[in-house]
This record gives structure tokens, sequence and C-alpha cells, in this order.
């Protein structure tokens, strides 16, 4: 089966919807494997059985590409956590590529070997030292079977660029995503030049991850793609937003929420939310289409649900939901087999049940 998967380009130069996987270190935060403060991904070693169990669930939900759990992953990252002291950044990247692949290979989905913004940046800003993270990371991913590569999670344009030059070494394909606001990157770098430097740096595909919810995100994605057509480059689109309600679209997204991390909840998107936000994001010209902290399998499906038009099919996960509450229909309460149909799901106005809280919060960052 391997020979004949097709790589992530060629699906998107067919013009073909790519459903990405959702969040890993959230989820996993919440089950326990993951230690919130630094989100570093020992997990992938410590408890593989929990990360493949969630590969799989994203898999079955319709994902198309499954990420190894590698997000801050690099040595410098792990050193500060404090939380790994007897297992090396390469141990985890290798045991996180290894359960990837075992996960893609169960159905016909990539691999996506990730690499994310490095401490290294912030305190040195050396070009030289933040390259060289970069490329042992990169190292240990090509010892693996990995499909391509994605550099996701970057508050600054210039060390995506860094990344994205990296990683273009190793002769594969290369995403990156900036998890930014459509004000720009923390130094003020607006989207649509953001884009251009990632493109020019040599990046196939370019977007937006996590730090927002799905259509400011999509705001964001207009901008960087205006900014592409403006200075004549193409390159494929993708989105993999935050799972919460970010109204305030502050400029260092929920990070500066009250509620991160721990009380998050009653921000989560339902899953018609995303019906919406994926089709927002097809009409944009966006093909890969996933999402970030937050996005649970159910999630997914619902973006594989509602492109189910565009790719001809369904998950298997949708074997068990009746699209748009159709299951309902055999509800024996008249009430509830009334909620059997799109029109009531998509204008619904969900309460939180909290009657003392405020709809909106004043984000740490503005005060």
């Amino acid at each position: 089966m391997e020979s004949k998967r097709r790589g992530i380009l060629e699906r998107l130069n067919a013009g073909e919807v790519v459903v990405g996987d959702g969040g890993y270190v959230m989820q996993l935060e919440r089950r326990g494997y993951v230690k919130a403060g630094h989100w570093t991904p020992e997990a992938a070693v410590e408890h593989p059985e929990a990360v493949r169990q969630l590969h799989r669930e994203f898999l079955r939900a319709g994902a198309n590409v499954i990420q190894t759990f590698t997000f801050y992953c690099s040595e410098d990252k792990l050193e500060i956590s404090g939380n790994v002291t007897n297992i090396t950044g390469a141990q985890i990247n290798e045991a996180a590529c290894d359960l990837a692949r075992e996960v893609a290979n169960e159905g016909d989905a990539l691999v996506a070997g990730g690499v994310s913004q490095t401490p290294c940046y912030v305190e040195s800003h050396s070009e030289t030292e933040v390259k060289a993270i970069f490329k042992k990371q990169m190292d240990d991913f090509l010892k693996k079977d990995i499909d391509f590569f994605m550099a996701e999670y970057f508050e600054h344009v210039e060390e995506a660029v860094w990344a994205v030059e990296v990683l273009k070494t190793s002769g594969k394909p290369v995403g990156a995503t900036l998890c930014i606001s459509p004000q720009g990157d923390m130094q003020g770098v607006p989207p649509g030049e953001c884009a251009v430097r990632l493109v020019k740096a040599g990046a196939d595909i370019v977007g937006i991850n996590c730090h927002l919810d799905p259509l400011t995100c999509i705001r964001t994605m207009k901008l960087m793609k205006a900014g592409l057509e403006k200075a004549g480059l193409k390159a494929h689109l993708m989105v993999q937003p935050l799972g919460f309600h970010t109204p305030e679209c502050n400029h260092t997204g929920y990070l500066s929420l009250p509620e991160f991390p721990f009380a998050l909840e009653t921000r989560a998107m339902t899953r018609w939310d995303i019906h919406q936000y994926a089709r927002e994001a097809y009409n944009a010209g966006i093909r890969y289409i996933g999402g970030c902290c937050g996005f649970e399998p159910y999630h997914i499906r619902a973006i594989a649900e509602e492109m189910a038009a565009e790719t001809g099919v369904l998950p298997p996960a949708s074997e068990k939901h009746g699209l748009w509450g159709a299951a309902l229909e055999m509800h024996t309460k008249p009430w509830v087999r009334a909620r059997s149909r799109r029109e009531y799901w998509e204008k619904l106005l969900p309460a939180s049940g909290r009657p003392k809280c405020p709809s909106m919060a004043t984000p740490a960052d503005e005060q």
C-alpha cells in the first residue's frame, strides 16, 4: 500500500481536500499524559499506547495526515521543562515517527514530521544556533519514514523562515504555519508579508495554526492569500485553528485568556461550528483543513463530513453518527426528534449554563 500512497503535493496539486488531524498536547494533558506548562511530548516514549490511541481516533474520524507527536521536542525546550531527565529528544522524535507511521498505515494517511518554535530563538536570536536545533530534529526524522515536514506554531515569521530553509534541504515537501492574529506576528510583520517570506524560503504549503478560533484564522488566511497574490507567488494553503471560541481576537490569542489552560471547556467549539468553519475554509480556497489545540476527533469527523461532497467519502467514524442529527428521528421524545434536522443545529445558539459568567473576557495582553 505504501508504494501506491500519493504524496501531499500530489493530492493538493490535484485540487483535493486534505483533512488534517487535531490537537495532541491539550488532549493528552486532559487524559493524564502531558504536563501543562511546557507541554513537552515525552509520552511518545513513556506512554506510546496513549499517543497511538489518539492517532487512531483522528484517523477513524477522517484525517488524511497524522502528525508526529513532537511538539516542543527540541533539546533546549526539553531541558528547560525539567519534565524529561532520562529521555533524549532523538528518542522522542524517533518513537513518535514510528507511532504515526504505524497508525497512518492502517489507512491511506500521510505522516508529517513536525517541528515548532524554540526557546533558543527568543533567548539568543542566533540564526546559526536555531538552525542547528532544526537540523538535529530533521536528521532524526529522516531516519524514519515520514512523508513531509511541518513547521508549525511559530509566533515569529523570521524563525519559521529559518525552519523552512533547514527542512527544505531534506528534499521533502515542507508546510509552515504561524500562530499569529490578523494583526501579524509578534514583531508586527503583516500576515501577507509573512506568507511571502515563507514561500520565498521554500515552503510548499503555508497557513495558520492554533492561538485563535477557526473563523479568525480564516480571516488571517485571507490576508496571507492576498499577500501571495499581490507578490505573484503561489503556494497551497492550510489552516489548523484553535478549537475554542476567541471572539476577543487579541494578538497573543488564547494564551492571554483568563481561562487558559484549565477552564476552556465553556469556549469549546461544537461539531456544528466546525461544519461552518470547514465550508468557509474551502470557500476561501484552503484545501488543507484540520485543527490544533481543542480539536477532538469528533471535530475532525465534522470536517470530513462537511467535505464529503467534495471528497466523495465519509470517514469510518460516521458509521456511528447520523448526519446533522438524523439518528434522533428514532428518539421517544418528540422535542428531541424535532432536532434531527440541519436547520435546528445551524440556528442553535448554545447556552453555557453559567448565568453569572461573561460572554467575553479581558485578555491579559490588553489589560
